[in-house]
């Protein structure tokens, strides 16, 4: 059964509709990060809705790798968003000074996923093809990116699951428990009950995505609007970094 086969009227959500939703949530999970004031509820109430975001991201990165004309292309834009995202992704979140290197943006993970994927379909199966993905994944975390390691592996489910209904159900069900117990992992030392808590709470962004996508995306694009919809999705993630960035500044000269 196709991942967008009808089955209810409950799928009332385009891919644009789940972007802009993902978009949003972004804002709140970087709102969070840099204004507000850590452990306080509201604060890991918005940065675990934030959570919604990666998943879908990498969903529609699978989604958009098949339907691409041409993969230079998409390869050469997402390129250029990601060197053009860099200073407002560092200057958002670069602590006590103006800028300094945070680490790499998500529109870069989200290249090296591509990347990924392109090594799935150009390599042959076997050896040489896992250890170019294997590389590929690895180097998330050895220059430091925005959902290092978790981006890449939720990737690699995604393209494992195309086509399949039940194939993303249990894709999404791995995607939430690896990010549970990564979460839980990095809990160690609380309370246990707030360990759980706070392990749950932020797993839960994730399941949301797979709620979105599995049993409310109608597989379309919306009736209007889409090549709006397309770049504005591109011009979002630097611009929004940038504004935050500069109110960031702003609040700390005013210090």
């Amino acid at each position: 059964m196709d991942i967008r086969e009808q089955s209810a009227g409950c799928r009332v959500l385009s891919r644009d509709a789940i972007k802009y939703i993902a978009m949003f949530t972004m804002l709140l999970n970087h709102i969070a990060q840099i204004f507000m004031p850590p452990g306080a509820f509201w604060t890991e109430a918005f940065i675990d809705i934030g959570y919604f975001t990666a998943p879908v991201m990498c969903w529609f990165l699978v989604e958009g790798y098949g339907y691409t004309r041409s993969k230079k292309s998409y390869a050469l834009r997402l390129a250029a968003f990601a060197a053009l995202s860099e200073v407002p992704f560092c200057l958002a979140f670069t602590q006590g000074a103006v800028l300094s290197y945070y680490g790499m943006n998500m529109i870069f993970t989200l290249l090296i996923c591509f990347l990924i994927l392109l090594a799935g379909e150009k390599l042959r199966p076997g050896l040489p093809r896992r250890l170019a993905q294997l590389g590929l994944t690895l180097l998330t975390v050895i220059l430091p990116s925005d959902w290092s390691l978790l981006a890449p592996v939720y990737t690699m489910l995604f393209a494992w699951a195309k086509g399949s209904r039940r194939r993303a159900k249990w894709a999404f069900f791995w995607a939430v428990l690896l990010f549970w117990w990564l979460l839980w992992l990095g809990g160690a030392g609380q309370p246990v009950w707030l360990q759980l808590l706070t392990s749950l709470g932020g797993a839960a962004g994730v399941a949301l995505a797979a709620v979105a996508i599995l049993y409310l995306y109608n597989g379309r694009r919306a009736g209007r609007g889409q090549r709006f919809a397309k770049w504005f999705f591109y011009w979002f993630y630097p611009a929004h970094l940038l504004a935050l960035g500069l109110v960031r500044v702003a609040e700390m000269a005013n210090l």
